[in-house]
């Protein structure tokens, strides 16, 4: 349902859209995690290094193409805020025709290339033999994920993430629910191993997919493509290069923070079982600490774009500024449950009387308070993306992490030990921080546009 977010208080309409977002990510961690239980504790070590061979793989297909996602998000709020309801539709169709081939060719492509993708990765045989199936259904899942992401996209961009939200709840319940039953079979239902955990996420997204579609269809949304109106599915050459150009920067930040999350982890492997175990344990928690940041950034980036299609320069200031506000509250309250109970949320994510639970302790104390600073940075990006100047803000986190956070871990570690790698978490956030206020107060932002022709002609 159409949400304006260009009209009403600032704080109150940014904080109202980032909840449901916020929850969001919750679910898709938590429903991560219960599908790693489930393989990891009842299939062995083997199957789940299987599974997070085949997932790291696929993450990297998703991340280009939720890049894409984004950009669609971008165009359906600035047309929406600018009440050009059929720049919108056209959006909303060339996305789905974009996003519906991607993904076919995806699924068409992945079986036959498991195997030598998962050799490419360097997967022994054992790992590769459980991961061959898995990834192989795994492919087979893509398009109804990918579409369930391109149709949350647009209804984002419309100003509604209540919907997106309600549909991901209810995905993340049926893979949960269908998970056991598809591992190890029941009654007429074949068990299926790790496999079957596949196989319940290529269910549960089909259903979800669905049950979204048929639901927008009751409820008549101002941007659903029927057969009357499937003109608009014909791709138009302008928004195919702005999706591609726009899109691509913005999937690439995953690959650099991922990228740079791995040399970061072979870096501390080099200290031993014992570290390594307790930054995992750690990464776990700033997982959760980070969700705020990164729901009121994206919350930011679709109202800063339809206050700017509505030619509302003053309200994207003003959402930068409740931005940062609301971060600060959500992740300051995050930051202090997470040092209140440090040690019993730590102790959840490793052997009981571990020796790495005290390691985890020391780490978190310095580590945990730079999350605060890369909210801050993230927000201004999500505003600064807003007009589609995607480049800067992708530089500026490669430089912060592979400029900064990398070279500070790996080069003061004669000087400060294992320190190194901690405090280049703080470090690199200052500077990251520094150089996003800079561009945001000076740089060109403004003047991009994600067409170069403005608004297409109606």
């Amino acid at each position: 349902m159409h949400r304006p977010l260009t009209h009403g208080p600032t704080g109150r309409a940014l904080l109202g859209f980032a909840m449901p977002l916020w929850g969001g990510y919750v679910l898709q961690s938590l429903n991560t995690s219960v599908n790693a239980f489930w393989i990891g504790r009842h299939l062995g070590e083997a199957a789940l290094s299987a599974a997070v061979h085949a997932n790291n793989l696929l993450f990297l297909l998703i991340a280009l193409v939720f890049g894409i996602s984004q950009a669609t998000n971008l165009l359906v709020a600035q047309a929406v805020g600018a009440g050009q309801w059929r720049l919108a539709r056209r959006t909303t169709g060339t996305s789905a025709s974009l996003f519906l081939a991607v993904s076919l060719l995806m699924a068409t492509l992945g079986w036959p290339l498991a195997a030598p993708l998962l050799r490419g990765m360097g997967a022994d045989p054992a790992t590769a033999a459980l991961a061959l199936d898995y990834l192989r259904v795994l492919f087979l899942a893509l398009p109804p994920m990918l579409l369930l992401i391109f149709v949350a996209a647009v209804l984002r961009g419309t100003g509604d993430s209540r919907t997106p939200f309600i549909a991901l709840l209810a995905v993340a319940a049926g893979d949960a629910a269908l998970n056991p039953l598809l591992i190890f079979g029941a009654g007429p239902i074949p068990a299926w191993g790790i496999a079957g955990s596949a196989l319940a996420t290529l269910v549960a997204n089909s259903l979800g997919l669905l049950g979204l579609l048929t639901w927008l269809r009751w409820r008549r949304v101002p941007l659903w493509i029927g057969w009357r109106q499937r003109h608009y599915l014909r791709p138009a050459p302008a928004l195919v290069r702005c999706l591609v150009t726009k899109g691509l920067p913005m999937g690439l930040q995953m690959l650099v923070v991922s990228l740079s999350l791995a040399l970061m982890l072979s870096m501390v492997n080099a200290h031993g079982a014992q570290t390594s175990a307790a930054y995992s344990a750690a990464l776990q928690l700033w997982t959760y600490v980070q969700m705020p940041a990164i729901a009121v950034a994206s919350a930011c980036t679709t109202m800063a774009a339809q206050s700017i299609g509505a030619g509302q320069w003053a309200r994207v200031a003003q959402t930068a500024r409740a931005g940062v506000a609301c971060h600060l509250l959500l992740t300051g309250v995050c930051i202090a449950l997470a040092l209140a109970f440090e040690r019993q949320i730590l102790a959840l994510f490793l052997p009981e009387s571990s020796a790495a639970l005290e390691p985890a302790l020391h780490i978190n104390r310095i580590v945990l308070g730079s999350f605060a600073l890369l909210g801050i940075s993230n927000v201004l990006a999500g505003v600064v993306r807003s007009t589609g100047a995607v480049l800067v803000p992708l530089a500026i986190l490669a430089a912060a992490l592979w400029g900064v956070r990398l070279p500070l871990a790996w080069g003061l570690q004669p000087l400060w030990g294992l320190n190194a790698l901690w405090w280049s978490f703080p470090l690199s956030a200052v500077m990251s921080l520094l150089m996003l206020l800079t561009y945001y107060r000076w740089g060109g932002w403004r003047q991009a546009r994600l067409l170069n022709n403005g608004y297409l002609p109606s």
